[in-house]
């Protein structure tokens, strides 16, 4: 018997009035685009109203999906649950609609738009205009689920282009060696933009890439409700039970173009009647007409939908404001919680004193990861070799013997997939530090990072938080050459939403490393490699270093020196060196976090001192030496004696030869050089 056939008759009106609803929202829509009366990019999915209808139906309410660009059904059907345990259905459509027109109502404060549409506390973990971004983020907030006992499945909507995507086979890849519970739904509905599957595809069915992954393909006719009902019920049922992943793909088809400026020329006119003769609200009317259902039954669910629209039209236009551009900032990051110093402080005494134990600074890190695993059962971490091997340079040796593997995860070789799945875990309630072994490699996993980590708390309205740490280490010295040596800092500190955190001592790398785990936004911690066995005093206290807050590492009155990372390791030998030939005092400033920056601090020293010189690691041209030269000339123009020196990388990928390294990068008598020049 199918599942189906034991589905009462309300349910099935239930479900008509769903696909009704959402025929009149993306009618409606079209209408509003026309006479440009919404702003930006929508992309309809009228004619896809069977895959989220059949799909939602098959959920729990304490389930999770991620979604598209074209995701307004998938945010509409995953509101609103038969028997009023969801969302009101009348306010839910007027948030959405709300939404879309960039109003303070909407599901994310007009934040998010069209394309970025979520309602978190639905069950929504939000949609994204990135082709497959959502994928990763699915198998993350499913690993949660597994490491946390909540027995929710995810679902991940995408769409056939999406499958090309490398991000694809990293996701499902993922998901199967861990057997997550998480259904993949592909909704095929021709075309990705204007390519047609055939021409895109070297299989005739995005289901049957499933077979790689060791994981079931379902091919299911996305036109009809009960088919998609009866795929994701099975699907989903043996994810709950353990069985791992799926993936079903949908074949369906968009009445609309991509988007409003698309002209439909690569397809005809008669494909698209052709398709139209299955539109799966008439089709499923026809069904629930063989079943009892009276022709004014039905007719009721469309006018109920027309009048429904009409009021989240009114609402939307007539009853909502638009967005204070004074709370332009609000919800971008997640609000920190700290001692206020006061630990630091305690520990920094600590460490003067003489007999404080003196540890390198890879242990620091470790005694840190460690210490949080313990302290927080949600802490897990995620990377490439972090297991048995302990990680590139030892950070997290040991780590698997005391925690085990479910906690302390070894990945396969897939920057995006580990960003994605640490995203979503984070925003499924766990606290991943992921670990790319160089800062080199990041931007292989800038479109979750920068796109989905760093912007989903704010894109969604400030009603998510993605608590994570992606730890990574740069800088060169070793001989490694341009693709392993890189400093990258000033790419990641462009981004909102993304702290950047760059400690130069053990000391401040327990400290700093502790306050990123807690704190809940996401954080690229960077290490540098010449750094990991330096050694210093670090106290077996628990204690927490701020973010945004400098450190004067040596006080001086003549000069300030603005660095952090390993140069302050040169910058203090410098400041030595001229301390004693010239008898010039310099101040040392180790920013320690580059987002958010101590702006106070800097300004306080060059008021101080009338001069100033920056040094970085990075490449100069746009590098972060040149943020800091300008937030001297904000902070502190009218008190400089001396134009600004900047000492940083040559604009060179970082050479092999010894001596073309060092000269690339900024060694102690280039600082010497600095200060004499702004001392002259």
């Amino acid at each position: 018997m199918a599942i189906s056939s034991i589905v009462g008759t309300e349910r099935y009106l239930f479900w008509y009035q769903q696909m009704w609803d959402i025929r009149m929202f993306e009618d409606s829509v079209s209408d509003l685009l026309s006479r440009n009366a919404i702003r930006g990019a929508s992309h309809l999915s009228a004619g896809q109203e069977a895959v989220p209808v059949g799909v939602m139906a098959a959920l729990n309410s304490d389930d999770l999906i991620t979604s598209t660009h074209r995701g307004h059904g998938h945010c509409y059907a995953r509101g609103v649950v038969p028997g009023g345990q969801g969302k009101n259905r009348q306010d839910h459509l007027n948030r959405m609609l709300a939404e879309l027109c960039g109003k303070e109502t909407g599901y994310c404060r007009g934040r998010g738009g069209s394309m970025h549409i979520a309602d978190v506390d639905g069950g929504n973990l939000g949609a994204t205009g990135i082709v497959g971004g959502n994928l990763p983020i699915a198998v993350g907030a499913a690993l949660a689920s597994n490491i946390l006992h909540r027995g929710q499945v995810v679902v991940s909507f995408f769409g056939d282009g999406a499958v090309n995507e490398g991000v694809f086979h990293e996701s499902l890849n993922l998901a199967s060696i861990w057997r997550l519970p998480v259904v993949f739904v592909c909704e095929n509905n021709q075309y990705a933009m204007s390519v047609p599957w055939a021409y895109a595809s070297s299989v005739p069915n995005a289901a049957d890439r499933a077979s790689s992954y060791n994981m079931p393909g379902l091919v299911v006719d996305g036109m009809d409700v009960e088919a998609v009902y009866e795929a994701a019920h099975e699907a989903i049922d043996r994810a709950r039970r353990g069985g791992g992943p799926s993936l079903i793909e949908a074949k369906t088809y968009r009445w609309y173009g991509h988007s409003r400026s698309d002209p439909r020329v690569y397809r005809t006119r008669e494909e698209e009647a052709e398709w139209k003769q299955r539109d799966p609200i008439r089709l499923f009317g026809a069904k629930l007409l063989n079943r009892g259902v009276t022709r004014n039954e039905l007719e009721a669910a469309e006018e109920n939908a027309r009048t429904a629209l009409a009021v989240a039209q009114d609402f939307a236009f007539q009853q909502s404001a638009d967005p204070s551009p004074e709370d332009l900032l609000i919800g971008l990051y997640a609000p920190t919680s700290t001692d206020g110093g006061r630990s630091e402080q305690i520990a920094k005494k600590m460490a003067s004193d003489g007999n404080c134990r003196q540890i390198a600074y890879w242990q620091a890190i470790n005694e840190a990861l460690q210490e949080e695993m313990k302290r927080d059962a949600t802490v897990v971490l995620l990377g490439e070799d972090i297991g048995a091997y302990g990680g590139a340079y030892g950070a997290t040796r040991g780590l698997l013997d005391q925690f085990g593997s479910e906690r302390v995860r070894d990945t396969p070789i897939s920057e995006a997939a580990i960003a994605g799945a640490a995203v979503g875990a984070a925003m499924n309630g766990l606290r991943p530090v992921m670990e790319i072994m160089y800062v080199d490699f990041t931007p292989l996993a800038m479109d979750q990072l920068a796109n989905q980590g760093a912007k989903n708390r704010y894109m969604f309205g400030g009603k998510t938080s993605v608590p994570m740490v992606v730890r990574t280490e740069g800088g060169a010295g070793r001989g490694i050459a341009a693709q392993h040596s890189q400093s990258l800092e000033a790419l990641w500190a462009h981004f909102p939403g993304l702290y950047v955190v760059m400690p130069s001592t053990p000391f401040d790398a327990k400290g700093l490393l502790k306050s990123a785990i807690r704190d809940n936004n996401p954080v690229m911690f960077i290490e540098h490699k010449l750094l990991y066995g330096t050694k210093g005093p670090v106290p077996e206290t628990d204690y927490e270093i701020p973010l945004g807050v400098a450190d004067v590492k040596r006080s001086g009155s003549h000069v300030t020196v603005l660095t952090y990372s390993r140069m302050v390791l040169q910058a203090l030998a410098a400041a030595e060196q001229v301390a004693r030939d010239d008898g010039i005092s310099v101040e040392v400033i180790d920013l320690r976090t580059l987002k958010p920056l101590d702006r106070d601090t800097i300004r306080q020293s060059v008021e101080k001192t009338g001069r100033c010189v920056v040094v970085s690691e990075g490449y100069k041209t746009s590098g972060f030496s040149a943020e800091l030269m300008a937030v001297v000339v904000e902070e502190a123009f009218y008190s400089l004696d001396r134009p600004i020196v900047r000492v940083a990388a040559k604009d060179v990928p970082v050479p092999v030869a010894e001596v073309l390294e060092q000269a690339s990068i900024p060694q102690v008598d280039d600082i010497v050089k600095a200060i004499r020049e702004v001392m002259a």
